[in-house]
């Protein structure tokens, strides 16, 4: 109701600007306690997530308010994406609301603080209950990717539940070509390397623009250097049917209008790793049904972001009552046992 409220005043604003007000009035929020595992707990890449609904990486991308997320009822929050240097990312304005079809368009090119102040910030917060993955991405201005993200490991693998490793923004030139299959295994056998034996699970995020071949070669590549798991998919290049006067702003779509296209794309890496890697399912997620979907389709966890622009704080738990009736009506026991039974 407070978000109705609110929601004019906020739509009145710059949409960056209506962000850095709701990151900074959640970092003045009293704490919640997180999610507990109740009916929707489920196990991925070993770690225990008291329920399959996280928040995506872009919304809090210097560790500002993690334990707040969870707060909210998310079962996990993922942080950044974090670079070595900081870096103001790209012009403004970067960051375009599609009312019309409940999307969003950024071009915002990995705009953070730096690997220093999230460190501190998560060090911190270190031995606070609540799954926390870190998103690690590489500088724009870099001379060497793979030893950013080599960076990145080495300082983010103590204070994250997992890495998720980020090679499909497409607002840092040339980032999308480390998802070519001999970039891929190098950056992969470096990150491995640097993560240790006893690190934490290394994910992989993937663009929903990619050929057969392309899944193919990324599946192959992700069950041969054993990852955690797959997060499909980052924000689209794609235009489809969009009616918003915004529509021909260049960078990343997200929202409603990606999610036939993910959902397609979990289906796509399900067939792909035969079943034998967690999926993370992303885009267009705004229902519970949204949501069984994407786990019916194949994904283990999903994680959703723009459509808390449209609907606001309330939407993490309304979406949880929905997936336990859901799960409830198609007579499943757990969120396990419903992954890739889509008819």
């Amino acid at each position: 109701m407070l978000f109705d409220l609110a929601r004019p005043a906020l739509f009145a604003l710059d949409p960056e600007r209506a962000h850095r007000l709701t990151v900074r009035t959640l970092a003045l929020s009293p704490l919640r306690v997180p999610a507990t595992p109740g009916p929707l707990a489920t196990q991925v890449a070993g770690i225990a997530f008291p329920n399959p609904l996280g928040m995506a990486a872009g919304f809090d991308k210097d560790a500002e308010v993690p334990d707040q997320l969870l707060g909210l009822g998310f079962g996990f929050a993922e942080v950044g994406s974090i670079t070595p240097l900081p870096q103001a990312g790209n012009p403004k304005p970067r960051l375009f609301r599609l009312i019309e079809d409940r999307g969003v368009i950024n071009r915002m090119g990995f705009n953070n603080g730096g690997a220093e102040v999230a460190r501190q910030r998560l060090a911190a917060r270190s031995g606070r209950p609540g799954v926390v993955g870190i998103n690690i991405g590489a500088n724009k201005d870099s001379a060497d990717r793979i030893a950013d993200y080599v960076t990145m490991t080495r300082i983010m693998a103590p204070l994250a539940s997992y890495l998720a490793v980020n090679i499909s923004s497409p607002n840092t030139p040339g980032l999308r070509a480390l998802q070519d299959e001999s970039a891929l295994t190098s950056l992969l056998d470096a990150v491995l390397e640097a993560r240790g034996v006893q690190g934490p699970p290394v994910f992989l995020k993937v663009a929903p623009d990619l050929e057969p071949a392309d899944i193919d070669a990324i599946a192959r590549i992700a069950l041969e250097k054993g990852l955690g798991a797959l997060i499909v998919s980052n924000t689209t290049i794609s235009r489809p049917n969009l009616r918003s006067d915004k529509r021909s702003e260049t960078g990343g779509l997200s929202g409603a209008p990606l999610r036939d296209l993910a959902q397609q794309r979990i289906r796509d890496f399900r067939r792909a790793t035969g079943g034998d890697i967690p999926l993370i399912g992303v885009g267009g997620i705004g229902s519970a049904e949204d949501a069984w979907a994407r786990i019916r389709a194949g994904a283990s966890l999903v994680q959703l972001y723009s459509a808390m622009v449209f609907e606001g704080p309330a939407l993490p738990r309304r979406i949880l009552r929905g997936l336990e009736r859901l799960m409830c009506r198609d007579g499943f026991s757990s969120i396990a046992e419903a992954v890739g039974t889509e008819v």
